[in-house]
């Protein structure tokens, strides 16, 4: 019975709970039978299946009695940049230790009253600085995916959100929380593929979570296929007076979105995300797309993003720089690492120093370096600028389209270890990423394909501020004409077991 519920989607799942078919118990039972076996893939920092199991328990208690929430059974894996009461939270650092908070996060707090099953908490970059996640102090994810060439060498799953999408995709859950600040859902979604959107920046509170660049960072879901996740994103969504980002705007019904007819839709077409070098498989997936639209009656228009070149110059600006300030707060003094100095400088120096990874500690400089007072101008505010200038970009280009389609990444997942050497060429992974988190716009990936290597590869969508509805509906039509049916070569192995 368990490699069948594992198989389910959350949409299907629901479905079974409400007629009986299976209990909350025995659907998480099963996903904590694979959490268990694929410990290997690190994906969760802490494992929570006693809690789990207690949750699941209380939701069959629920349908008996006919007073179940949204998502009332459903097992699902929590980021560790999301603050859960009574439960460890890492951010992936050793900064913060032991760290236990005394309160939930809004978006976790949202998922539990909806009834939702929480396996544990699921591995990431550390501070979600990272697109391999690779940079994570308790050790990094390996993708449950692997190259059909036969080197067999362990894939990154993406990052930041690494440990969401490779457990995911793996079935030790049915659906994660990630959260975004350049692309760390899209593109982990895309390297492992499953689903995952980016809603608009101020949808989701992000009240509990960890920070690492305010004014980028955005909650967001994974899951297998796009109902799942308009199911998932209506749960979290919604105004939060304990944030000042969140914005006071009624919450739509993500999943009556679906299924609408594309008919008459434009669809954009970026020319300068046809950057030079693209390989030949990513520009095959964005035809395959382009013809998957046009097919449903979708007219294909060609728009321009003219910045688009300055994006990722300019969030490897503004984001280091909110960094540098958001990791101030680890001092040694108020809670986490704490290392021993002959006085309070010292006790900072040497704190931070054994707390830091290697990456967080570069973008802690780069950022304290361009808000320094004699570069400030130079760098932080000239990016601000350029910054608004991107954003008008897609404002005007939403003038002659409804949407915009471009490939997720610029490649399939890489081996662990291929680019670490080259922080240059770990930042360009983002490169299709960032422009829409600079603009705070909604994005999404679906898987629609896969590589030479046997890998698979998504498509983006990028839809206008507040739409995530038309997001989800053309994502859903991308994901029904591609077919997207592989699944990991350890999964498959695991049901033929």
């Amino acid at each position: 019975m368990s490699s069948t519920l594992t198989d389910l989607t959350i949409a299907s799942a629901l479905d079974g709970l409400k007629k009986k078919e299976f209990t909350a118990t025995e659907l998480t039972a099963a996903h904590v039978k694979v959490m268990e076996n694929t410990r290997h893939l690190n994906a969760y920092i802490t494992e929570t299946p006693d809690v789990a199991m207690k949750q699941a328990a209380e939701s069959d208690a629920r349908y008996e009695a006919g007073k179940n929430g949204a998502l009332d059974g459903i097992p699902l894996g929590i980021k560790d940049l999301f603050c859960t009461n009574g439960i460890r939270t890492t951010a992936a650092s050793k900064i913060l230790g032991n760290f236990v908070p005394h309160y939930e996060s809004t978006v976790t707090t949202k998922l539990l009253n909806d009834g939702a099953v929480f396996m544990g908490k699921l591995n990431l970059d550390e501070f979600a600085m990272g697109s391999s996640n690779t940079t994570s102090a308790f050790g990094n994810v390996i993708s449950p995916w692997k190259r059909n060439n036969g080197d067999n060498a362990d894939l990154v799953p993406g990052g930041s959100s690494g440990g969401s999408s490779a457990a995911v995709a793996a079935r030790s859950c049915m659906g994660a929380t990630g959260t975004d600040t350049g692309g760390s859902i899209r593109q982990p979604a895309s390297f492992c593929g499953i689903a995952g959107i980016k809603p608009t920046y101020g949808r989701c509170s992000r009240w509990g979570v960890v920070a690492f660049a305010s004014s980028l960072d955005q909650p967001g879901v994974f899951a297998r296929n796009t109902e799942d996740c308009a199911l998932l994103l209506k749960s979290v969504a919604g105004h939060d007076p304990k944030d000042a980002t969140s914005a006071n705007k009624p919450v739509p019904d993500f999943v009556a979105a679906l299924g609408k007819s594309v008919k008459g839709m434009k669809v954009g077409i970026p020319r300068e995300y046809a950057v030079e070098g693209m390989p030949a498989e990513i520009q095959k997936l964005w035809d395959e797309g382009k013809a998957y639209l046009k097919d449903a009656g979708a007219e294909i228009v060609d728009v321009s993003l003219p910045h688009t070149k300055y994006s990722l110059a300019t969030y490897y600006i503004i984001a280091p720089a909110e960094c540098s300030s958001n990791l101030a707060r680890y001092d040694g003094v108020r809670y986490g690492l704490r290392a021993e100095g002959n006085d309070l400088r010292e006790v900072y120096e040497n704190t931070r120093a054994q707390g830091f990874g290697e990456e967080v500690r570069r973008r802690i400089m780069i950022g304290t370096y361009v808000l320094s007072a004699g570069y400030y101008d130079a760098y932080y505010t000239k990016a601000q600028k350029i910054r608004r200038l991107i954003s008008e970009d897609f404002l005007n280009a939403y003038k002659e389209c409804d949407v915009l389609l471009t490939p997720t990444a610029p490649s399939a997942a890489f081996a662990i270890g291929e680019n670490e050497d080259d922080p240059i060429k770990m930042y360009l992974n983002d490169v299709f990423t960032v422009p829409a988190s600079l603009a705070g716009m909604p994005g999404m990936s679906v898987p629609a394909g896969l590589s030479g290597d046997g890998l698979p590869l998504g498509l983006q969508i990028i839809g206008k501020p507040w739409d995530e509805e038309t997001v989800l509906n053309v994502s859903q039509v991308i994901e029904k004409a591609a077919n997207f049916t592989a699944v990991p070569q350890m999964v498959v192995k695991k049901a033929a077991a």
